[in-house]
């Protein structure tokens, strides 16, 4: 049996423990500020750069999800779509995205914005928070608050993402994001942020179901296109939260 292989997998499992015994307190109060703003009729969308992209869009137009998650794409940061991949580490730490991002993008007051960023230390989502707390959204920060520590801010104001959010949830993701470490290599390998961004996530959409349940709402889950009756189930979701689904 593979060490390193069993490794990877017991130190994400010992993470997800750690999101389940700790975490839960803080992802009911995100499910119930995603839940009242559905409820309210306001809209949901959610934010990351490159790889803190990829598992906002595990929750977009997928079978089983909330067809509620409206993703915000930065040109250049939408996963690894730029060439070369370097300069999406430049563009990351650009200042005024944020707000030319979010001049094109449909929120008003009272909608909800998701905003992931492991360390939480660069421009633009650190300024995605800011300006749409100030622009009157509710902000909830996905982001490890023991990595975001140990690194300074690249922002002028100093803060990190966390400081502007309503509600922060602790990905538990170490300085580095890898996990693993052997002789011969010189630093540590394989990120846990991916896995554990996702499930935490999908955990989040969960109870966000089981609030609007408890408050007598029918959830909006989009059907498997390749069941029979997906499409004809999802075109009808689609025109009834055409209010509220941007991303078509």
């Amino acid at each position: 049996m593979s060490k390193l292989g069993k490794e990877y997998i017991d130190q994400i499992k010992t993470m997800l423990d750690a999101l389940s015994d700790e975490e839960m307190p803080v992802i009911e109060q995100a499910a119930s500020m995603l839940a009242d703003a559905i409820i309210q009729d306001h809209s949901i969308f959610a934010f990351g750069c490159t790889h803190s992209s990829l598992p906002i869009q595990d929750l977009v137009y997928r079978a089983g999800g909330l067809i509620l998650i409206n993703p915000i794409y930065a040109p250049g940061l939408t996963a690894m779509d730029s060439r070369p991949p370097t300069l999406s580490t430049s563009l990351e730490r650009i200042s005024g995205f944020a707000a030319a991002l979010l001049d094109n993008t449909p929120i008003r007051a009272g909608d909800v914005l998701i905003v992931v960023s492991v360390a939480g230390r660069n421009h633009l989502p650190i300024e995605m928070a800011k300006i749409a707390k100030e622009r009157g959204l509710k902000v909830i920060a996905v982001t490890s608050r023991a990595y975001s520590a140990q690194v300074p801010s690249r922002h002028p104001s100093g803060k990190k993402m966390h400081e502007f959010a309503d509600i922060v949830l602790d990905d538990k993701v170490s300085k580095g994001d890898a996990v693993l470490a052997a002789e011969g290599v010189p630093q540590k390998f394989c990120p846990a942020s991916g896995v554990i961004n996702a499930a935490l996530l999908q955990t989040l959409i969960a109870v966000t179901i089981e609030k609007l349940l408890e408050q007598g709402f029918t959830p909006p889950i989009i059907r498997a296109a390749n069941i029979e009756g997906g499409d004809e189930w999802n075109k009808k979701l689609f025109e009834q939260y055409k209010d509220h689904v941007f991303y078509l």
